[in-house]
């Protein structure tokens, strides 16, 4: 009987004791859920400060930039873009820093390095578009390597746009400029095809008719050159086409012709200077040939 008093006892006790522990569980519970409130509160302080602070770094490099503090504005861009890649405006900030290299700076390595950190690390930025265009002009009209700029501008192709007419001529240039005159041509036509509406049409086809010309193809070049006239009259490169085409009649001993086409040029051609040695060059010509007749 002893035994069960002895065990009722203990078991109120130990009750009575879980009873008094509930409310500090309680208490230590409010106490850890408040402190995890406050901590989420000061990180969004934080980082909302943290945002606010760096959109003014942003907008002071632009300040810099229209200053014509160059230097200063580039160190400010890149150690946005170094020391906060998070930052919502950092590949806008790498994007600027390039540019302002390549514009002003003229530290045409810099800048391509830049431009295509951002590319890099900023993949699906909307920036990317337009660095990849900064490339290939920095590769094909600063660092003079069109084989890379072929490279980039293709790349840029694969993603329709309103300027890909423009960059289709960029490639063709490219390709021209390194001599593979056929390859220029091809992709001249090829702009030709894909672009009808193209404001370029009627220089692109005076670009074929010079491809046939410099490897010597003279009828075919011939027949470019009057497609340009025949085609797109009220283009200045129709002047450029009947030039073109006097040279061509020329070379293939057609000196009368070419002579006519020639002195029509006399008061519109640009290039008086250019005219008048060729002018008289044919007349040269024709004045021989009659005294070896």
């Amino acid at each position: 009987m002893k035994e069960i008093q002895k065990l009722k006892k203990q078991l109120l006790m130990e009750e009575l004791q879980r009873q008094g522990k509930a409310p500090r569980k309680r208490l230590w519970g409010f106490l850890v859920l408040t402190l995890l409130l406050l901590v989420a509160a000061g990180g969004f302080w934080y980082y909302s400060n943290m945002q606010t602070r760096l959109e003014e770094t942003f907008q002071k490099g632009l300040t810099l930039r229209q200053e014509a503090k160059y230097s200063a504005a580039v160190e400010l861009f890149i150690k946005l873009h170094d020391e906060y890649p998070d930052f919502i405006r950092a590949p806008q900030a790498l994007f600027q820093a390039a540019e302002i290299q390549d514009l002003y700076l003229r530290r045409y390595s810099d800048a391509l390095l830049n431009f295509l950190l951002l590319e890099r690390d900023f993949p699906v930025a909307a920036e990317v578009g337009p660095a990849r265009q900064k490339v290939a002009i920095l590769y094909k009209y600063r660092l003079n390597d069109c084989s890379q700029a072929i490279a980039v501008y293709q790349k840029v192709l694969e993603q329709s746009g309103k300027e890909n007419d423009r960059l289709q001529y960029e490639v063709a240039d490219c390709y021209f400029r390194l001599n593979n005159f056929e390859q220029a041509r091809i992709e001249f036509e090829s702009l030709l095809k894909k672009y009808p509406q193209s404001t370029m049409l009627a220089e692109v086809q005076y670009r074929i008719a010079m491809t046939y010309a410099v490897e010597g193809k003279l009828p075919e070049a011939a027949a470019a050159y009057r497609l340009v006239m025949e085609n797109w009259g009220e283009s200045p490169y129709v002047m450029e086409a009947r030039f073109g085409l006097a040279t061509v009649l020329e070379e293939q001993e057609k000196l009368l012709e070419a002579l006519k086409i020639l002195e029509d040029l006399a008061e519109s051609y640009p290039k008086q200077d250019i005219l008048e040695r060729k002018t008289a060059q044919v007349r040269e010509r024709i004045a021989k040939k009659k005294k070896a007749i």
